[in-house]
């Protein structure tokens, strides 16, 4: 199985998510089924129905995260020699030299990507343009809209 990476950040959410299905949404649904069973003939139960799906679902992800925590290699971007180049787990300001637009995104895993919270995966055009790069250098980035350029204005490693 391939290694996923992740950032110290990205694996303590997904411990605390797993965390939380465990002792939390596992009970509920374990007592959400013991709560349908009591209604009598399980044929014709929805509620029955409907708390062995959110099992199904609640087992499933589960399974998921424990797969991918197995799986996980945490990069540390503070323990990496990298003479203030762009690697993964960096934060890296950039400015687009047409609008003059400044944006601030962190470079994570596919697993840890939001664009809303400005967690951009290594794979994105974006980042992969970026991998390597150095405060003041210019990189071209393919988007649907055509090419873009843009300029690291600052690199760090939260």
């Amino acid at each position: 199985m391939p290694t996923i990476p992740l950032t110290a950040r990205g694996a303590e959410r997904l411990q605390a998510e797993l965390h939380r299905y465990k002792t939390v949404e596992r009970p509920a649904v374990i007592a959400a089924i013991a709560e349908a069973r009591s209604h009598g003939d399980l044929s014709e139960n929805a509620e029955y129905d409907a708390a062995r799906e959110r099992q199904a679902f609640v087992e499933g992800r589960i399974q998921e995260l424990e797969g991918t925590l197995s799986s996980a290699q945490i990069i540390d971007p503070t323990a990496l020699d990298v003479d203030g180049r762009t690697v993964f787990g960096a934060t890296v300001e950039i400015a687009d030299l047409e609008s003059g637009e400044h944006v601030t995104y962190q470079i994570v895993g596919d697993i840890e990507a939001d664009i809303r919270a400005n967690l951009i995966s290594v794979s994105s055009p974006v980042a992969r343009a970026l991998i390597g790069k150095s405060e003041g250098d210019v990189v071209q980035v393919q988007v649907p809209a055509g090419i873009r350029e843009y300029e690291v204005v600052r690199v760090s490693y939260l």
